[in-house]
């Protein structure tokens, strides 16, 4: 019984964690980009999605071959911890839960916004509640909720495929009429893009509850990257070839407009339906990669202690859990951050650049570091390409972050 205290049970197989994986990735944010990276790039959008997967694939095999070597709980803190030195490691755990819980709110918010946009707080509040009661049940509970959210979504979006691509409206002439805003809108477009790839992260901090996850997260990682690319190409091509790049910068719900403009009217509840739930599945899978890192920097004493907890019967740690949805309702409750949360891309930037730092330690051949160096480049590039206001309050985040190490660094030394 000593052991349950303290481990976490190992319950995924490879299928589950492809679906938690998709279940982030695959959320709200395929609703929202796109017309932010059109107003970036125009129909230069569809370069900026091939260097955001580029870089997120790079960041996914540094990921797996990390993950495979240091299966525990906690991702990217684990491994900056192990490879580079507790002070990276603080850095990427510091910028994922602060940049993450600000995305759980947003999140949150969005379900509220399309469930009942008059009472979109006391929905978001609702939600959290609901969903971190599930998280605290097991995980076999979470998975499960998140295959029906994940199946739900990709429905949705393969019927506003067919439809905007099925219409009289649709022109493939759209697709290519010019890239604006040069390299520069490319790479900003990519880095709004990116923020969307990031759920594969999930698979990884999950990793003290994957079975053989030597075998179970480098298979995992790449296939659910694999299916959110080819979604999220498919839907960017249909809705573009609908609306083109201008219409869809202008667009605030791009692929109800996309069907609407296509002539399929009656699909746009559905859509909204599909949002609301895809939502959810990125609140369900972001809660859960939160609470896993705040318990691995627990167990360092980066954060309170009591943290670190993991429940007898149902093997979560589940003070953790319910230290982020307290924190996550409170914000949902009062904020509205859907509109305030830029700087998430930059926090999450800077943590896969840690990831393939670290990855960039584990050997020497050159053929082997080239995928972490291109990561790793990647990131700091994107990063830097954001709006300037992402990169100050990214930046200020974590400085906020350093000074906060100077007293956890002393106390986890202790």
């Amino acid at each position: 019984m000593a052991q349950s205290g303290s481990e976490l049970r190992r319950t995924l197989g490879v299928g589950d964690a492809v679906v938690i994986g998709l279940g982030s990735m695959v959320g709200a944010g395929i609703f929202a980009a796109l017309g932010p990276a059109a107003r970036a790039a125009g129909s230069g959008l569809l370069l900026g999605l091939a260097v955001a997967a580029v870089v997120a694939y790079c960041n996914a095999m540094s990921s797996a071959r990390l993950a495979a070597l240091y299966p525990a709980s906690g991702g990217t803190y684990v491994y900056g911890r192990e490879r580079l030195g507790a002070f990276w490691g603080y850095l990427a755990g510091w910028s994922f839960i602060v940049g993450k819980t600000a995305s759980c709110a947003a999140m949150a918010l969005t379900v509220g916004a399309y469930v009942w946009p008059e009472q979109a707080h006391a929905v978001a509040v609702g939600a959290v509640v609901a969903l971190t009661a599930v998280n605290y049940g097991g995980m076999h509970k979470s998975a499960r909720l998140t295959r029906v959210i994940v199946s739900v979504v990709l429905a949705v979006l393969a019927s506003v495929v067919v439809v905007c691509l099925g219409s009289d409206a649709s022109d493939a002439g759209r697709l290519d009429v010019g890239v604006s805003g040069g390299a520069g809108g490319v790479l900003q477009a990519a880095g709004l893009l990116f923020f969307a790839f990031a759920g594969y992260a999930r698979i990884a901090t999950l990793g003290e509850e994957v079975r053989d996850p030597a075998r179970t997260i480098p298979r995992a990682i790449p296939t659910a990257l694999g299916v959110a690319l080819v979604v999220y190409a498919a839907v960017a091509v249909a809705v573009l070839s609908v609306l083109g790049p201008e219409g869809l910068g202008r667009a605030s719900a791009p692929l109800a407009d996309a069907v609407r403009t296509a002539g399929v009217p009656g699909l746009v509840p559905v859509v909204r339906v599909g949002a609301a739930v895809a939502a959810l599945g990125s609140l369900l899978a972001l809660i859960l990669g939160v609470s896993r890192t705040t318990l691995a920097m627990a167990r360092d004493g980066h954060l309170p202690g009591a943290l670190a907890e993991v429940h007898p019967r149902f093997q979560v740690p589940h003070r953790a859990e319910l230290a982020v949805g307290a924190v996550v309702a409170a914000l949902a409750a009062t904020v509205d951050v859907r509109g305030a949360i830029g700087f998430s891309s930059f926090g999450v930037l800077a943590y896969y650049a840690v990831a393939n730092a670290s990855a960039w330690t584990l050997s020497s051949a050159p053929a082997t570091r080239l995928v972490p160096v291109v990561g790793l480049v990647g990131c700091v590039t994107l990063a830097f390409a954001l709006p300037a206001l992402s990169v100050v309050v990214g930046a200020a985040v974590l400085g906020v972050g350093v000074a906060a190490y100077g007293v956890t660094g002393r106390v986890a030394s202790r």
